[in-house]
């Protein structure tokens, strides 16, 4: 069965969130346990803790179906090595926050060499990175979501991804989230079914569905092979909903977090309700 839903506001605390996705009928969420833009944040308190774990429970969220997503400022890549401990000491919150909510995994955008240093040397040090935040903490799985390609953005191949994950030793606490919007930007077509199964195939052949831990749903202002990460709602885009109807069909999306990060939160009702629609197994149930 597929688990869906969106990228709810943790306004008021993180509780909130979770109210926030059961209106919306959602299966899954996703949140930022602190501000996104900022480097610092105040500690969660263990009633904070227990108000989200009793909101979860209350209304059936698994943490397998939370996807979490750490601050933008990070870069586990960063070429510079006081910029670069400054991006782990914060990784290493980020991951130590989700462990006190009682979540499984934490999404992140692996880096970005900034122009300063190789591709392959800067794969290698955000699996470094990886390696050291996993170290200190426990419980939680890394998941790198693979990206457009802006810039110095590394993480556009699945090739880049392989590459990291080779470089993680620990490899029970790793794993990738697909994002639709920034594959299809990346190069990966998805317009058809026939794109679909290349692309997939290419994935599976690539990474391995075994480490697929979360997807991201969103059709795409921008164009084919653009590198722009511009997301737009589900049939609105240059997608189609032709590639997430095929995705609902596919069970070897099962039972992750899929997640939308659509640009009108005002009709996220109606396009988790019908992405389930488009579930096999809840049409059987």
């Amino acid at each position: 069965m597929k688990f869906i839903g969106a990228h709810v506001s943790a306004a008021g605390g993180a509780d909130r969130a979770v109210i926030r996705a059961h209106e919306l009928e959602a299966t899954a969420f996703a949140l930022f346990t602190k501000n996104q833009r900022q480097w610092k944040a105040a500690e969660l308190s263990e009633e904070d803790c227990e108000k989200f774990r009793s909101a979860c429970a209350q209304y059936h969220f698994s943490p397998d179906h939370i996807l979490p997503h750490d601050s933008y400022l990070i870069n586990l890549g960063h070429p510079v090595t006081d910029a670069l401990e400054k991006s782990r000491d914060a990784f290493i919150d980020e991951m130590t926050r989700c462990q006190q909510l009682g979540l499984t995994r934490l999404n992140f955008h692996p880096g970005s060499h900034l122009q300063q240093m190789d591709e392959d040397k800067c794969l290698a040090r955000i699996a470094e990175s990886i390696n050291y935040a996993l170290a200190r903490t426990k419980g939680v799985t890394a998941v790198i979501e693979n990206t457009a390609g802006q810039g110095s953005n590394l993480g556009f191949r699945f090739e880049h991804l392989a590459a990291i994950i080779a470089g993680v030793e620990d490899k029970s606490r790793v794993g990738v989230c697909i994002d639709t919007c920034h594959a299809f930007a990346a190069g990966y077509d998805l317009r058809t079914g026939d794109a679909c199964r290349h692309t997939f195939t290419q994935f599976e052949h690539t990474v391995g569905f075994s480490y697929l831990r979360g997807m991201h749903l969103n059709d795409a202002k921008s164009a084919f092979n653009s590198r722009v990460d511009r997301h737009h709602s589900l049939g609105e885009g240059n997608i189609g909903k032709t590639a997430f109807a095929w995705i609902m069909a596919d069970p070897r999306f099962n039972d992750i977090p899929m997640i939308l990060e659509t640009v009108e939160p005002e009709i996220w009702a109606q396009e988790i309700a019908w992405l389930k629609s488009m579930d096999p197994d809840r049409q059987a149930a």
